[in-house]
């Protein structure tokens, strides 16, 4: 079939009328000539002055146009209205806290409703995260269980001692398997930072309390020795460096009671202390002889104190000489020459008196503070003694014990 060739001034009078009929599209302008649809556009291109020529037929381009922008429309709403739906679900997990646990577990729990992409994208959460979170949820949960048992154990050693005790020596207490007060010991250590977290869920601290006290009346006139320690409270071995000084424990009436105490700086055991109701030189005395019954002997050690006149006495210094000890006294009015007696009275107020001033009656303060004494020795936990209690330290160091004939 021969090509139909139409000649230059037709395709502008095609063009003319389809410019010059209202409301005429291409289509129907291109079928009344028997011309085909594009040839007419092409025309158009080239002979129309009509800007709306020259395209595809404007009127159902804008339609098409027009439609999509609306479904663009009705898919952002629907968009938006399903992440207020989302954000109005999660408003109960986030009533107290926005934590990332809790955006983990309200997508757990919606994630039948949404596809967890959408979830996660909504709550500015990775996704990754998320599946790790929930592969992760079996040894959480173990880690809860075995946080509840320990914290019951914890609390046990706490209550044992008198509310006293730091993570650190409730560590030891746990993690010691001859220790029938902490019950069995695990398997593996607890780490002391576990024990601290616990403690701080569980609203538990150690007892600390300041007290400023001052005891020491120094007497001008008596002899003063030199400082043999030099604020060196350590020594090779135990029976070798002593210290020691006098503390005042208040009664409700007014009255005092006062105690003398003698500490071996080895081991930080008390191995002599005497409570009376006086401050007199008797006090120190009877301290010492216990102390020289505890040892056997103390002849050749180091006893060092502050300036108190008892320390200073002639019957003091008798005392001493008789037992076979060379005194030792720091510098008057420093309280750091003689820290480890002072930390030890510091330590016994704190946890036999705790909140209260004054004990009850002397009575009681004799009973109080002879059970601390004795219980520091045998079950309190000192840290110098890596977390054993000085008892105990010396028993693993009885080849380091100087034995005086």
């Amino acid at each position: 079939m021969p090509k139909n060739t139409y000649t230059e001034q037709f395709k502008r009078d095609a063009i003319a009328l389809y410019e010059n009929t209202p409301g005429a599209s291409m289509k129907t302008i291109a079928a009344e000539l028997g011309i085909n649809r594009n040839t007419l556009k092409n025309w158009a291109g080239r002979f129309s002055s009509d800007p709306r020529a020259g395209s595809a037929d404007t009127s159902e381009a804008a339609a098409v146009t027009d439609a999509e922008h609306i479904r663009r429309l009705q898919r952002d709403v629907a968009r938006l209205r399903e992440e207020r739906d989302i954000l109005r679900r999660a408003a109960k997990y986030f009533a107290e806290e926005t934590c990332l646990v809790s955006r983990f577990k309200f997508v757990d729990d919606a994630k039948a409703d949404y596809p967890v992409k959408r979830l996660c994208e909504v709550l500015t959460i990775n996704r990754s995260s998320f599946y790790r979170w929930k592969i992760t949820a079996g040894g959480r949960r173990q880690r809860l269980i075995d946080d509840a048992l320990l914290a019951a154990r914890i609390t046990a050693v706490f209550d044992a001692n008198n509310g006293c005790y730091g993570a650190k020596r409730i560590t030891a207490d746990i993690n010691d398997p001859d220790d029938d007060a902490s019950g069995a010991c695990s398997s593996a250590p607890v780490n002391h930072k576990r024990v601290a977290r616990l403690m701080r869920a569980n609203g538990l601290a150690g007892y600390t309390k300041r007290r400023r006290v001052k005891t020491t009346v120094a007497d001008k006139r008596r002899r003063v020795f030199a400082d043999l320690l030099r604020r060196r409270f350590t020594a090779n071995r135990a029976n070798d460096t002593y210290v020691g000084d006098i503390t005042y424990l208040p009664i409700a009436d007014g009255s005092n009671m006062y105690l003398a105490t003698v500490i071996d700086c080895y081991s930080r055991r008390l191995v002599g202390f005497a409570i009376t109701d006086h401050m007199r030189t008797e006090l120190v005395q009877e301290a010492l002889v216990m102390a020289k019954n505890q040892r056997g002997s103390l002849a050749g050690a180091v006893f060092h104190s502050d300036h108190g006149s008892v320390y200073t006495s002639g019957a003091f210094q008798d005392t001493c000489r008789r037992l076979g000890l060379r005194q030792s006294m720091g510098a008057i009015g420093t309280s750091a020459d003689n820290a480890l007696a002072e930390w030890f009275n510091a330590a016994l107020k704190r946890e036999v008196l705790q909140d209260a001033k004054t004990f009850t009656n002397q009575l009681v303060c004799r009973r109080d503070v002879c059970r601390w004494c004795i219980r520091y020795n045998t079950v309190r936990r000192h840290s110098w003694c890596g977390y054993l209690t000085p008892q105990a330290f010396e028993s693993q160091s009885s080849g380091k014990l100087r034995l005086v004939s």
